[in-house]
């Protein structure tokens, strides 16, 4: 049972294998939290919430018990207007133009399970007893409101997911100002935070700073996750690393706008809360209506940054990511984007899958270009039609002719998006995200179409299913190019204008729900200019992100690394490019490159009939290496050992969960001058067990290169990588017996 309930005391305690957190209904009837941290037992805990009076500038809502004041008291749904003066949870606008209202405590249930959140992605669960489910109903009596705060807790997975219902039962029209999904109030302030944070190209840096009065925030107001920010947040405490010290993780399930913040207030204590960002929305909620936020994934580890990472990749990868490609080791493709650009024709791209059958990739992708009279990147989206020009006997011969090779063939798409120069705006200009009367402004020459309608999403999905429907794809790579501007939809009425980006939002999940749905059998990989709608709402409906489009090894390094903090490995598209890079025009090994991209879900995305006959073979090489290892880099336990971030060395490494296999991956950017020796300390292993280093005769023991570790002999020269591979020996072909 992961749910504990002291009913006498009203008391709620929630129980992962390695957490608990802990809340009471005190006699007034607000919700207090008492505790959230390494797992107690379920014994009395009531003694955990301590009031006080502080000051008389802290007003008290309860006469008969002057100790309480929402100003100081912890709270699970903290609400603004009536003496809590902290950022809240949730803010209404009633009929009567204020924004007060009170929840007090009404009643509870316990659901085996976890319920789907209606139009929104979330965690599910495949087996019985997976999760138990905790419904927490609080009223405002006077303003005819209710709230029902959902609380999953998935025992084994180590995870408590939270969201919140609005249900207005006043009979009148209220609006919703703000309608987080999770607020957690910490005792101190002793604390670092952590966000990923970057731009385009340069996406998900590591960012720690500790914890300073007043608010820290990331946020995005761009209409999606975004490049910038990343939709998660973390309080550590101080001098907590990859293994030791106490995370506090929160992950937002949501692509569009939202906020993380955490707020120090007068007495040193810390509010942590994330959702929709409340800024430019508000959602008119009618008489009998519910309103649903997104969900919020929060884990703790006491094991460091390391082991709220393998928390998140687990569930994220068996409990958030769907359909048959979630278990499924993914092909190595060869993209043509970065080898052709828009010019290219059905020979050019035979040429290339050619190239790549006879290198063993498995999977060739037609990215931008191919539809329309797509030549440049300022006309034809929208017009999902080929472009016979470029391939004058259609996208079918084209598939056959990849197939005949025996290649699976994969397709580039943008569906949100319409060019100005287009059959469907010419036909449709109401059809985009726009304002009355203001520019439409263009982003990478193009507008956003308005998912917040019906009409548009029918017909974009009519559209898209047509060309799936046409050849055997069994790869769509989905973009998304540009941020929202002049968010305006022609059919909403005024009042209901500040609705539309969550709208769309909620449009695009319908939309993709349904592709993905009819089409089971093709593996979606998002994309958004690269990784600018990396998030977990993303991940439900497609298993794997591309990650950037920066695909420098030495730039990946950092963003391969980041997006580690909470993104399983199986997410992470990562490919091979050209030399110079097109993005930093930085010349690096092909081996260095080669490794940084096997550390993800490996391809190519250069002309392979420019390689020399010493580049084929190595290439022949990386692909047959990469079969073998693909498995447990894409699904085994992920540790990072070296930070980008604090040196001039990478390294990360996989091991399976039974232990048995390894493979690390060490990387050296600028060489050094009569360097020092290292050793690579390793994580993961079986100390009790002996590991054979592949390809050598040497054997170790765990706990060695473990505590001890293993020798890295980098050669000369910038740019440095090494593969290590290990292998458990039985027992009768341990260490001491080769000693021996």
């Amino acid at each position: 049972m992961a749910i504990h309930i002291d009913s006498k005391q009203r008391l709620f305690h929630l129980q992962t294998k390695g957490a608990s957190y802990v809340f009471q209904m005190i006699p007034s009837g607000y919700a207090a939290h008492l505790y959230y941290g390494k797992r107690l037992r379920a014994s009395d805990l009531a003694w955990l919430l301590v009031t006080k009076g502080r000051s008389s500038f802290s007003p008290s809502p309860v006469p008969e018990d002057r100790s309480i004041s929402l100003d100081t008291l912890p709270q699970e749904l903290p609400i603004y207007g009536t003496s809590d003066y902290r950022t809240p949870l949730v803010q209404m606008k009633l009929e009567n133009g204020t924004t007060i209202t009170e929840f007090k405590y009404d009643s509870y249930r316990v659901e085996r399970g976890k319920p789907a959140l209606e139009g929104l992605p979330a965690v599910y669960t495949e087996r019985e007893g997976e999760a138990e489910t905790l419904i927490l109903t609080m009223r405002d009596s006077a303003a005819g409101l209710r709230i029902e705060l959902m609380y999953t807790v998935l025992e084994e997975y180590d995870a408590i997911t939270r969201s919140l219902r609005i249900v207005n039962e006043s009979g009148t029209n209220v609006e919703v100002l703000r309608a987080l999904s999770a607020s957690v109030d910490f005792p101190h302030m002793d604390y670092e935070w952590l966000q990923l944070s970057g731009a385009w190209a340069r996406e998900r840096d590591i960012v720690r700073r500790p914890l300073a009065y007043g608010m820290q925030a990331v946020e995005s107001r761009r209409g999606a996750s975004g490049h910038q920010q990343n939709p998660f947040a973390a309080l550590l405490s101080p001098e907590t690393g990859e293994d030791q010290g106490e995370v506090y993780g929160f992950s937002l399930v949501y692509s569009g706008s939202f906020i993380a913040q955490a707020e120090v207030d007068q007495y040193r204590t810390t509010r942590l809360s994330i959702g929709i960002n409340p800024f430019d929305f508000t959602w008119l909620l009618a008489a009998g209506e519910a309103f649903q936020t997104p969900e919020t994934v929060m884990v703790y580890s006491a094991e460091g940054i390391g082991g709220m990472s393998r928390t998140y990749h687990k569930l994220y990868r068996e409990r958030l990511a769907r359909g048959r490609f979630r278990d499924k080791e993914r092909p190595v493709l060869v993209n043509n984007w970065e080898a052709t650009y828009f010019n290219f024709n059905a020979e050019k791209i035979e040429n290339i899958a050619k190239a790549g059958k006879e290198l063993g990739i498995e999977l060739f992708v037609l990215d931008d270009g191919w539809f329309g009279h797509r030549d440049r990147d300022d006309s034809s989206l929208g017009d999902w039609v080929v472009d016979l020009n470029k391939l004058p006997d259609g996208l079918e011969d084209l598939v056959q002719r990849v197939n005949r090779l025996g290649m699976q063939f994969g397709l580039w798409f943008e569906p949100e998006m319409v060019s100005p120069d287009s059959v469907l705006y010419r036909k449709h200009p109401d059809w985009c995200l726009h304002v009355p009367g203001r520019r439409r402004t263009e982003g990478r020459q193009q507008l956003i179409l308005d998912y917040s309608r019906q009409d548009v999403r029918d017909e974009i999905v009519r559209i898209i299913s047509a060309v799936l429907g046409s050849a055997p794809i069994t790869y769509v790579k989905w973009d998304m190019n540009r941020n929202m501007t002049e968010i305006g939809s022609a059919l909403l009425p005024p009042e209901r204008q500040r609705e539309t980006a969550h709208r769309y939002m909620l449009g695009l999940y319908e939309v993709m729900e349904r592709i993905t749905s009819a089409f089971p059998h093709i593996l979606f990989e998002s994309c958004s200019g690269g990784g600018g709608r990396f998030d977990p709402g993303m991940l439900y409906y497609m298993p794997q992100t591309w990650t950037s489009d920066n695909t420098d090894a030495v730039a990946r390094l950092r963003i391969q690394y980041g997006t580690s903090i909470v993104y399983p490995i199986s997410s992470m598209g990562s490919h091979v490019s050209a030399v110079p890079n097109h993005q930093v025009q930085r010349i690096t090994p092909l081996q260095t490159r080669g490794h940084v991209a096997m550390s993800g879900n490996f391809g190519y995305e250069l002309d392979l009939t420019k390689f020399t006959a010493d580049e084929k073979e190595a290439v022949k090489q990386q692909v047959a290496l990469y079969k073998e290892i693909r498995g447990l880099v894409q699904f085994g336990l992920h540790y990072r050992l070296l930070s980008p971030f604090e040196g001039n060395e990478t390294a990360w490494m996989f091991v399976t969960e039974d232990q048995s296999e390894a493979v690390v991956f060490y990387f050296r950017v600028l060489s050094e001058s009569n360097a020092p020796l290292s050793r690579l300390k390793l994580k993961g292993l079986d100390p009790d067990a002996d590991y054979e280093v592949l390809g050598s005769n040497k054997i170790y023991g765990g706990d060695a290169l473990m505590y001890a570790g293993i020798s890295i002999d980098a050669e000369r020269g910038d740019f440095y990588s090494e593969l290590i591979r290990l292998k458990k020996l039985q027992h009768e072909t341990s260490l001491m017996n080769h000693v021996k």
